[in-house]
């Protein structure tokens, strides 16, 4: 067994010379300097057509379902799969050696710029989940204080506080939220139902920034502003819809924890996210699991990160994720899939036995659609359409019952289209 502490192991490459840590280095600037090509290359147009061969879905898949989980560019597969075969050369010292801590450094600087947060306020985690754990297990919650959600918090943003309340002594209140009326509600109603559910005992607010059913966008800023006013200690964002989708500069909303995923929206490897929290906050967040780092780490959120071996191919990756976004451009993105929005609910408005079900404004949603086909269950279209057309999407039973469609640069008005006029073929006769 190899009893060396990590720092030890770590000195390898201080006892040889930069000629040979060069050499180390060598391939993963190769890898990089290949990417940025390849990047520099792609072209993008304002309907995105040259992206339809950047992915590698099935040829029969139509993907309509990014909000579950995301489809990685093939640059992006290409860079990830270079940087293991680097890795494997030597996987002791790329693993434990410092050759690549430099480069892990400027992924994570990349990310905190894209969301608008400090280096030292960000830890690299595998999902949104991750993080709201983190919250149930390390903030001091006890006797007398409330966790307040509503219906629409995904569940994990909601089964950690449910897990933990009897063992730390704290409660969990979680109120209706009206879905039914998220194709007509506007920010000022969401608001104010947030801040009447508050009491005097409602020690932190959880809030999506996205709902994952309607794809409603919350007044975040708003909200946290006014729930703090009324005594809201800590204010936690699950934002696994929202990083990659929208704009976002999570420094500047006043919350003090925000959650992602970033295999949605970023596009990145299953099994990454991110977890924003605030500096003045690190100090009384304890980790939720420890091993070498946590002295190393001090003053920076990475203590929430201190696993001990982490898989540094993927988290190199998830720089070039980040800069495939950027040569995407925000705001042709944006600009794009605000036509795909309009046309969607357009088309469903002008089929009748279909229900428009989201928000009817861009401004309020984004490009996450629920829509009801009437007299049928979702699960049912569902199922058919992928079994017999290759469209996947995702089906919300009960209540809603309605399927939930979420587009992104590389679906196309044809592929709305051709969707909308099976539907009412097959459905709708």
């Amino acid at each position: 067994m190899n009893t060396a502490s990590p720092f030890q192991r770590r000195a390898f490459l201080t006892t040889i010379g930069t000629g040979a840590a060069a050499v180390c280095l060598a391939p993963l600037h190769e890898v990089q300097a290949h990417f940025t090509r390849r990047l520099e290359a792609l072209t993008i147009d304002d309907r995105f057509v040259s992206l339809r061969n950047a992915y590698s879905l099935g040829e029969n898949v139509t993907y309509f379902n990014h909000a579950s989980i995301g489809t990685m560019p093939r640059l992006v597969q290409e860079a990830r799969m270079k940087y293991l075969e680097v890795c494997e050369t030597n996987p002791w010292l790329y693993m434990w050696g410092p050759a690549w801590d430099e480069q892990i450094d400027r992924t994570r600087a990349t990310v905190a710029e894209y969301i608008g947060c400090e280096v030292d306020e960000l830890a690299i985690t595998h999902n949104t989940t991750e993080g709201f754990n983190t919250l149930a297990h390390g903030l001091p919650l006890g006797k007398g204080d409330e966790v307040l959600y509503s219906t629409m918090n995904h569940v994990g943003a909601r089964v950690c506080w449910e897990h933990r309340a009897e063992e730390k002594g704290f409660t969990i209140r979680r109120f209706e939220f009206p879905i039914e009326r998220a194709s007509i509600m506007m920010s000022d109603e969401i608001v104010a139902r947030y801040l009447e559910q508050i009491r005097p005992e409602t020690r932190m607010l959880v809030i999506p920034h996205i709902d994952n059913m309607v794809g409603f966008r919350y007044p975040v800023k708003r909200l946290a502003a006014e729930a703090k006013r009324l005594g809201v200690e800590y204010v936690a964002v699950d934002g696994a819809q929202s990083i990659g989708l929208i704009p976002v500069n999570v420094g500047d909303l006043g919350v003090d924890f925000y959650a992602t995923s970033t295999h949605k929206w970023v596009q990145s490897l299953k099994g990454l996210g991110l977890f924003y929290v605030r500096k003045e906050l690190q100090e009384i967040l304890h980790p939720m699991w420890v091993t070498w780092g946590q002295s190393r780490y001090q003053g920076s959120a990475r203590i929430y990160e201190d696993y001990g071996t982490r898989n540094r191919p993927e988290m190199l990756t998830l720089e070039d994720c980040v800069q495939f976004q950027n040569k995407l451009g925000t705001e042709a993105k944006e600009a794009y899939l605000r036509t795909l929005h309009a046309h969607f609910r357009d088309r469903v408005d002008e089929t009748e036995g279909l229900l428009w079900k989201s928000p009817r404004n861009w401004e309020d949603g984004c490009s996450i659609f629920a829509i009801e086909v009437l007299g049928s269950k979702s699960s049912d279209v569902s199922d058919f359409m992928f079994e017999k057309h290759g469209y996947v999407f995702r089906a919300f039973g009960g209540e809603l019952n309605a399927l939930r469609m979420s587009v992104y640069v590389m679906n196309t008005i044809e592929e709305i289209d051709r969707c909308i006029d099976l539907v009412k073929n097959e459905f709708l006769r």
